[in-house]
Parts: C-alpha cells; sequence; structure tokens
C-alpha cells in the first residue's frame, strides 16, 4: 500500500489518462482501453508496482520506437490445442490479452489451451489474465519472463527476471482463490518504491555489487541485484531459483523469445542486452476448461470447503491466522475503488511530465 502521504485519485479518471496517454502514442483507441484496465486492475489490487507507476516505461518506450503501438499478431505454429504467437514487438498489455484469448478459446473447443508467445513486452500483472479465465469456467495459467534483475542461486549478477506466475481456482460462495506471485523474494516494483520512499528493503531480498546482502535499494538498483524466493538455500533459495528456471524456458526458448540475462530491458535507462537469442519477451498461457475434469459447480464447492477449512486454522501467535491467497488484492481493491488510487510524489510527477509532453490533461 502507498504511505499516507500519497495523493489520491479516482480510477476511473487515472484509466482514461493512461487510455489517452496510449492513444497519443499510436495504439488503437481499443487496444489502448484495454492496456489502461490491466494497469489500473494492477492498482486496485494494491499492486502498486505494476499498475499507473510503470506507464512511464511504456510511454518512453513506445515514444522512442522500441515498442510497436499497432502489432500485427500472428500463430506461427499451431495445433488443435497448442500455439505459439509472435506479437510483432507489441505493448505486452496488447499481446498479452490476444494470446490468453487463443489459449481460452482452444479450452472451450476441445478442453485445453497451450499458447506460447515471443517478440512481446512487459505485460502487467499476471493474474490479469488467470481472472479472465475464470470469467468463462476454466482454470487459467499466466507466466512471463522479465528483464534480468535476480542472480541465481550463490550467483553474484543478474542472470534471470522475476518471472512471475499466476493461477486462479473459483468458488461458488467464497470469492476465487488468485494465487499472483513473482518468482523472486519481492516484485522489482517493491524495489522501486522503496527507492522513491527512501526506506530500506528487508534482509533477504536483494545483494549490492558486490554480491553481499543488502538492505539499501539503492545497491540493488546500482550493480546489485534481486535474490530468488527463498534467498539463501537454507531458506528454499533453490526452490526459487528452480521456479524462475522454469518459467524462464516455458517463456524463452519454448516460444523463441530472448531468455535468461538477454531479455530485452523495460526502462530507456537500462541498456538492451548484446546478444540477443530471440524475439523479444515471451508469456505462457493455459486454459483447462473445468467441466473436462469435473462439474464445475462440484468444484466450486470444493473451493468453498477448502477456503473455509483453511480459515479455521488455528492461528499462529500474534497473527490473525492464515491468509487465502487473494485476500490481500481484494482487500485493497474494496477500499480503493471506494476511496480512490493512491499515488506517491515521485509517480505523481512522472505522470505530470508525461501529461505536459503529450498534451492530454492529468486528473486533478
Amino acid at each position: 500500500m502507498a504511505d499516507a502521504s500519497a495523493e489520491t485519485f479516482p480510477s476511473e479518471r487515472l484509466a482514461e489518462f493512461c487510455a489517452a496517454v496510449f492513444r497519443h502514442c499510436g495504439v488503437p483507441a481499443a487496444d489502448a482501453r484495454r492496456a489502461a484496465e490491466i494497469l489500473l486492475a494492477a492498482d486496485l489490487r494494491g499492486i502498486d508496482s505494476h499498475g499507473v507507476a510503470r506507464l512511464s516505461a511504456y510511454y518512453g518506450l513506445l515514444k522512442t520506437g522500441r515498442i510497436n503501438p499497432r502489432p500485427n499478431i500472428t500463430v506461427v505454429r499451431e495445433t488443435p490445442s497448442t500455439a505459439t504467437v509472435d506479437g510483432d514487438n507489441g505493448l505486452g498489455l496488447v499481446v498479452g490479452p490476444a494470446a490468453n484469448q487463443i489459449a481460452m478459446d482452444k479450452a472451450d473447443a476441445i478442453g485445453s489451451g497451450w499458447v506460447a508467445v515471443r517478440n512481446t513486452n512487459h505485460y502487467g500483472i499476471a493474474g490479469w489474465y488467470v481472472l479472465e479465465a475464470l470469467r468463462r469456467e476454466q482454470i487459467g495459467i499466466s507466466m512471463t519472463n522479465t528483464s534480468r534483475i535476480t542472480a541465481p542461486l550463490w550467483g553474484a549478477e543478474r542472470m534471470l527476471g522475476t518471472n512471475p506466475l499466476a493461477i486462479a481456482f473459483p468458488g461458488l460462495e467464497e470469492p476465487p482463490i488468485v494465487i499472483d506471485m513473482a518468482t523472486t523474494a519481492a516484485a522489482f516494483g517493491k524495489i522501486e518504491i522503496a527507492v522513491r520512499k527512501g526506506e530500506p528493503i528487508p534482509e533477504g531480498w536483494a545483494i549490492d555489487s558486490e554480491g553481499r546482502p543488502t538492505t539499501d535499494p539503492n545497491d540493488m538498483v546500482n550493480g546489485g541485484a534481486m535474490l530468488p524466493l527463498g534467498s539463501e538455500r537454507s531458506r528454499g533459495g533453490h526452490k526459487g531459483y528452480c521456479l524462475g528456471a522454469m518459467i524462464d524456458l516455458l517463456c524463452g526458448p519454448l516460444s523463441g523469445a530472448n531468455w535468461g540475462p538477454f531479455t530485452p530491458a523495460f526502462a530507456l535507462s537500462h541498456p538492451d542486452p548484446r546478444r540477443p537469442v530471440g524475439k523479444g519477451i515471451g508469456h505462457f498461457f493455459g486454459a483447462m476448461q473445468i467441466a473436462a475434469f469435473i462439474e464445475p459447480d462440484e468444484l466450486k464447492r470444493q473451493i468453498d470447503d477448502w477456503i473455509r477449512t483453511f480459515r479455521a486454522t488455528r492461528p499462529a501467535p500474534g497473527t490473525n491466522g492464515p491468509l487465502i491467497p487473494g485476500d490481500p488484492e481484494r482487500a485493497a481493491e474494496q477500499i480503493r475503488r471506494r476511496e480512490g488510487i493512491p499515488l506517491i510524489a515521485p509517480v505523481v510527477a512522472e505522470l505530470r511530465v508525461i501529461a505536459r509532453e503529450t498534451g492530454v490533461p492529468f486528473p486533478p
């Protein structure tokens, strides 16, 4: 959550602003609306690192021609249940939804669909895509590789991205279980927020340029690296590393996208890798028709029972008991739909620069 000094803006106004900026950059109106929707979904769910705070990066890449605003998205390889999609270097916020749609259509047709994507860019929050699958009585899986920012276990330099993964399960009376996570100890956006706020980061999130543990986010930004989920091997860091590697391999080599240290940068201030091994970054989507396995309402009743059983777990000392995956995001969304989206001062300043350059009015 943003701090108490943040300015608050209605989500609808921020969505309008983002869509107008994308249109100014040549993105077609329908694509611009969808891209803005995904950004605001992140902010509404409390994932500040992937919401409108990212607009400056997208805008910079579009403005300099490093992202194609009007991609010709094509299927380059296909079977009844699988496809490889080339995103023509388009916005990931446009290419991702198109590829996810293909996976869901295949699931509707024959039970499951699996789509690998290359030649694309940052696609927002992984959770947005699996929530779309729930609307169609499907279980969705979403993952992407990202710019190198993470050291492998026992490494002292950036080789992998934060490489997020999401999956969701529907409830009948209970809200859905939504698992949406980076395979690093934290999302990189949380490092960015700590830098903006001038706050330390928890131990185990990052190392400095010499490979030493650090709690100063600037050490990580200035040549350091993030750590995989678990950080050290004694804390399960090898498992986070393997999860990140799995996602990188599904999104990169399988699709023909770049992988590992060769993934393109998502900020103008970061140089692109010297040796591309594929096209753009990669995504991977899966969709499974629930009815292909079990009656949908029966699954939902079991999910309800699972949720209620876990909520009844005896709490650990000093806690209120276990959370269900998706609880924090739902709580944030309830508040933010009512009270607005809080943005910290540096993010507001970046958005106002974009407003001045494009002539798109920024919400008061």
